[in-house]
């Protein structure tokens, strides 16, 4: 299958929405690539997303869920670009966990995707005189852009140093998945740290009461978010049918039961 001719288009934003909703990280670079891991023969055509250090891969350019996604924060070194007989251009970025090919369209959209993975993994747009001005341009952007998640990242995971008291007047402990973080900041902790767990306790908007999110894993990931209202000594959970609990413990005690097995409060390990 032939990667299709001319400038790659945005997908529709009804679809790129989607997208960062299920991925819950920012769109830094995107096109279609020819992929080919180590243990397989033939390259297949992807429309691909940089989004913080990971690629998504989609089987098309408006399938709003991805099928593979790739972590790359751990990458070693990356070869040259490279022309093939065809006239596209291949570099190998080499992991931890193996080697994957990357073919672009032509030789400048392969110095393209390889200056933004540089610029993401190794926190540094590279020192590449062929790049074009316009390029340089983004990448410097996406640097910064890069640089501000990573100290958000920082802080969340640093934040159960110094959780803030519950907004209301009760004296119960928080819950130990509870952190003084916004919606954005909590689906980021949750895409970076899966192992710590999927649920998160967190503030409300509003800063008066408090919210769930939830990172389902199914066909693909999923996120939720549910306001926990706090009204006198109890929280009501708003759902299609509300639900009253003592204690927020309880609250998130009542999600892991009803999801079986499913949820695993957030707890980052020390």
């Amino acid at each position: 299958r032939e990667q299709p001719e001319g400038t790659p288009q945005p997908a529709p934003r009804q679809i790129f929405q989607e997208r960062q909703r299920i991925t819950g990280l920012p769109l830094y670079f995107q096109g279609y690539l020819s992929v080919r891991h180590s243990r397989c023969q033939e390259f297949r055509v992807y429309w691909t997303e940089l989004r913080g250090t990971m690629l998504f891969f989609y089987e098309d350019k408006k399938a709003p869920a991805y099928s593979q996604k790739l972590d790359i924060s751990a990458l070693t070194s990356a070869t040259n670009v490279y022309p093939d007989e065809n006239g596209s251009a291949q570099f190998i970025l080499m992991l931890s966990n193996g080697e994957l090919e990357l073919k672009a369209n032509d030789y400048e959209g392969g110095k393209e995707w390889k200056g933004f993975i540089l610029t993401v993994t190794e926190l540094s747009v590279p020192p590449d005189e062929s790049l074009l001005p316009e390029q340089l341009r983004r990448m410097h952007e996406v640097l910064e852009k890069e640089k501000k998640r990573r100290i958000t990242l920082n802080n969340c995971s640093s934040a159960y140093l110094n959780r803030k008291s519950p907004p209301s007047s009760t004296l119960t402990a928080m819950p130990a998945c509870f952190y003084a973080v916004s919606r954005q900041e909590a689906i980021e902790m949750l895409e970076k740290n899966p192992s710590c767990g999927n649920l998160i306790l967190r503030p409300g908007s509003d800063s008066k009461n408090y919210a769930i999110t939830i990172r389902y894993k199914l066909d693909a990931p999923q996120l939720k978010h549910y306001k926990v209202v706090s009204k006198g000594t109890s929280y009501v959970i708003e759902l299609e049918r509300q639900v009253t609990l003592p204690s927020l413990q309880d609250v998130v005690n009542y999600f892991v039961t009803q999801m079986r097995g499913k949820l695993k409060p957030y707890v980052i390990q020390t």
